[in-house]
């Protein structure tokens, strides 16, 4: 009989020294270590972490007692307020899964998550109930239905058969709550766009979510008790892991129902806010906020930002504001972010433009994600670090989904070869910092020609009148494809067609500049995504 080797006798898992990671545990610490820090702020009501741990707690034994436990799908249509946060917790405290939705999305889309994901429970906010009672009645599903009755909201109807307070009072705050039987148990589902068909479900687990939400910390260089403001929807990723993270270091959650200047730059001053995300045009909605909102805001706040590349306009303005971005990029199949402009200090020394262009990148990965490549999307060899070289972004490591609900093909298609398919196109430059160059489907291919559509909103958005842009491909007779650019222009400017399309051929390769440009707003997604499916469309009616 063989022996067992020397670091092996003996020195197995036991509950002394192996516990599951879950960031449900960073919740319990802020509440032990700092039970009086303020944790969440919403208009006047502001609670302790002694408080948002007994509430969520309440939240998990109310689940409980109504039957819902392990694997069973809660599903949330909240905006940024206190039981969105707590949702966060509570619900993964019952042993539940969290399927936040997307509140932009119509009946139709809503009905369908709540069907797939087998969803038991909703809460879900009064600004939604006329969605959710149309979702519901296409759904068919019996679902317990929770409102929420937040002071800050006249609007809408109650529908639900108890409100969400009343719900927390049939819970115990003393709940015993269980960690995970395993880390790998699922803490969330989260919706694709499903912009091509139905959206896809991907389920995230306690694992990934524990050392997501500590890199984003980490490469923020997050200290204790930051005041962070909810810009980004905690729908979104599970608002990439910082409901989790601000628990962690015993942080301020400020509240906030609705993206506005005008109510965002009043939060910052007034309740010191010092951390914030969004995506690239929450930081145009900044940089192009009035004055006279800006004035009075006496310390430094950070910016973290994703979604497509900030144009490097945007991010010099944002930096002469002294809110400094963080380039951060990802995907809902990696928890959000996991990929980091990691910033080098004699970079400090260039200027201030060249600096832009650099953040531009969308850089490294994540601490604790072990691998990111660019490489041939067939061959997955990796492609030349020449900052030249277009090939697609793969993921690897435990910051990488479980995979698609009830979708084993879409899963298979997706780990392919070992690696994450992101469906993602960049370049690999010198130091291993990746550079998206477009979502696959956005390259435009014209005369032979690969054109990048961000590099043509690069260099729109250094035209001084030009608030928003994006470009698509547009079916060309002659060339195959041609670039469409779609322009918002800042208020009070006027533009040509002619003098956009100058513009371009006088800052880039004249064959990259668009052939059209078409005026007027661009369609969003409600985390400031812009709609280029949307603009596909238009783009194929726009004329010669």
């Amino acid at each position: 009989m063989k022996s067992e080797h020397i670091y092996e006798a003996g020195l197995g898992k036991n509950q002394a020294n192996y516990t599951s990671l879950s960031p449900l545990t960073f919740i319990e610490r802020a509440a032990s270590v700092y039970p009086d820090y303020t944790s969440v702020v919403h208009g006047e009501l502001r609670f302790t972490w002694a408080e948002t741990y007994a509430r969520c707690r309440r939240l998990a034994s109310a689940l409980s007692k109504r039957g819902i436990g392990k694997n069973d799908t809660v599903s949330a249509m909240l905006p940024n307020i206190p039981a969105m946060y707590e949702a966060h917790f509570g619900v993964g405290m019952a042993g539940a899964v969290l399927n936040a939705l997307n509140y932009r999305l119509d009946a139709d889309a809503i009905a369908f998550m709540l069907d797939h994901g087998e969803s038991k429970a909703i809460i879900t906010d009064r600004e939604f109930s006329a969605i959710i009672k149309a979702a519901l009645a296409k759904s068919g599903r019996k679902i317990i239905v929770i409102d929420v009755d937040d002071p800050m909201y006249a609007g809408g109807e109650l529908i639900g058969e108890t409100d969400y307070e009343s719900f927390l009072l049939e819970g115990d705050p003393d709940f015993d709550w269980n960690m995970p039987e395993d880390e790998w148990d699922a803490i969330a589902l989260c919706y694709t766009s499903g912009t091509t068909g139905d959206p896809k479900g991907v389920v995230t687990h306690h694992r990934g979510a524990y050392l997501n939400a500590v890199s984003n910390l980490m490469v923020w260089n997050t200290t204790a008790h930051p005041v962070y403001l909810w810009t980004l929807p905690m729908f979104h990723c599970n608002g990439w892991c910082f409901p989790w993270g601000i628990a962690a270091v015993a942080g301020t959650n400020v509240c906030l129902r609705a993206v506005r200047a005008d109510a965002i730059f009043p939060l910052i001053k007034k309740e010191k806010v010092d951390h914030l995300c969004g995506a690239p045009i929450v930081l145009n909605l900044l940089a192009n906020a009035p004055g006279e909102l800006k004035e009075g805001i006496d310390r430094q706040v950070k910016v973290m930002t994703a979604a497509s590349a900030p144009p490097p306009a945007v991010l010099q303005a944002m930096e002469e504001m002294n809110f400094p971005v963080t380039h951060v990029y990802g995907l809902t199949e990696i928890y959000g972010p996991a990929v980091v402009c990691d910033w080098r200090k004699e970079w400090n020394d260039l200027p201030i433009e060249e600096q832009a262009e650099i953040k531009a990148r969308q850089g490294v990965r994540y601490p604790l994600q072990e691998a990111v490549m660019v490489a041939d999307p067939e061959t997955l060899e990796p492609v030349a670090r020449d900052g030249e070289t277009i090939g697609e972004i793969f993921h690897r490591g435990n910051i990488v989904m479980k995979g698609y609900l009830k979708n084993p093909a879409a899963t298979e298609r997706a780990f392919n070869g070992g690696w994450f398919h992101s469906g993602d196109l960049a370049v690999w430059h010198e130091d291993g910092y990746v550079e998206i160059k477009d979502r696959s489907k956005d390259i435009i291919i014209s005369g032979g020609e690969n054109i990048s559509s961000i590099e043509i909103e690069n260099v729109l958005y250094r035209h001084p009148a030009v608030l928003e842009a994006a470009v698509v491909a547009r079916p060309d007779e002659k060339w195959g494809e041609a670039p469409c650019a779609f322009v918002t222009l800042k208020d009070g400017e006027t533009l040509t067609e002619a003098a956009v399309i100058d513009f371009c051929r006088d800052n880039m390769a004249s064959f990259k500049a668009p052939r059209t440009v078409v005026f007027g707003p661009l369609p969003k997604t409600s985390t400031g995504k812009i709609q280029k499916f949307i603009l596909r469309a238009k783009a194929r009616d726009a004329g010669n």
